[in-house]
């Protein structure tokens, strides 16, 4: 059994993946394993992968049919890891050399079932370091109470799936299986469920993923209907936390984070697509329907004023769109 599997998607990632591929290598070990996993990609990426697979020491290439978006990617990964620890790479960002190595040294020396890292992210030549906003390091902790408080950015929030290591157990009882056919806000739910329903985890200030932000293909740039695929994602985040044992607790926070998310769609939906915006007020008005109201009531009391009020308009003109609706039937 290999002692480490590092699951990488790629997606028409040609100019990045050379830096990917190449920070892989310094990384390689002779008990690690490299799944790369083309997600269909048309701009000659696979035919990197295909070299690499040659020269990679540990590397197996899986070509998608069909692309299926980062979350099917990752699961394909997942399916065919071998590893007593799995971890994550996004095809355009990199890792610091030997950075694989520290993350099983971490995992083990903590004995959890995972470990969550800081990053740095990377906007052109700018580099920002971002920690995981835990304030406890280095000791193993109970996932679920790093859940709360519901107004502050917690653990769950900080859901990077490639900041940090898993142990293979967590694959084995369906804990590191990504939502399919996601396109977008697909580690929201997974980290949701993570820290819900694993039994210990621990943060570490381990640097070593580069984040590369502002690409041009990324979703987070493109302003198309998979965007939208985030209602998708919050929803079986709200479902879960609904479900929980400790729902009364959790619900607020799945709430507050919802309404975070889609504020912050709503504030630039100038950058989407005539079509796809009219379709976010739509789909963001049908969700503030769904979401326990004293719960909603309670998260717009308490948010600043200008979410708050792009929140609550929405909410009316949904309401009044529902009264007509009914009149007229």
């Amino acid at each position: 059994m290999p002692k480490l599997s590092v699951i990488v998607p790629f997606y028409n990632v040609r100019q990045y993946a050379p830096d990917t591929l190449r920070s892989l290598l310094a990384n390689a070990r002779d008990d690690f394993e490299f799944i790369l996993v083309d997600d269909c990609s048309t701009d000659g990426t696979v035919d990197l992968l295909a070299r690499a697979e040659r020269e990679l020491p540990g590397a197996v290439l899986v070509i998608h049919e069909k692309n299926g978006g980062l979350a099917t990617a990752r699961n394909t990964g997942i399916d065919r890891a071998r590893g007593e620890y799995v971890t994550f790479l996004d095809g355009d960002d990199w890792l610091a050399p030997g950075h694989c190595a520290r993350l099983v040294a971490a995992i083990e020396r903590l004995g959890v079932d995972f470990v969550r890292t800081d990053h740095v992210q990377c906007t052109g030549r700018a580099r920002t370091l971002h920690r995981v906003p835990h304030g406890r390091r280095n000791v193993a902790l109970r996932p679920r109470d790093a859940i709360l408080p519901a107004h502050r950015t917690t653990s769950v929030d900080y859901a990077y799936a490639w900041a940090g290591v898993y142990h293979r157990r967590l694959a084995e009882n369906g804990l590191l299986r990504f939502t399919d056919g996601l396109r977008t806000a697909e580690d929201r739910p997974w980290i949701w469920k993570l820290h819900r329903e694993a039994e210990s985890f621990a943060v570490t200030g381990l640097l070593g993923v580069f984040y590369r932000r502002g690409v041009a293909s990324s979703l987070t740039q493109i302003g198309d209907v998979r965007q939208l695929d985030f209602i998708r994602a919050f929803d079986e985040v709200l479902a879960g936390a609904a479900g929980d044992p400790d729902a009364a607790r959790l619900v607020p926070k799945a709430v507050r984070t919802y309404c975070a998310i889609i504020s912050h769609h709503l504030g630039s939906i100038e950058r989407f697509e005539p079509a796809v915006a009219r379709k976010l007020k739509a789909m963001s008005a049908a969700a503030l329907g769904r979401m326990p109201q004293d719960a909603l009531d309670e998260v717009l009391g308490s948010m600043d004023a200008e979410r708050a009020t792009r929140l609550r308009r929405l909410r009316r003109r949904a309401a009044a769109a529902r009264r007509e609706a009914e009149a007229a039937a």
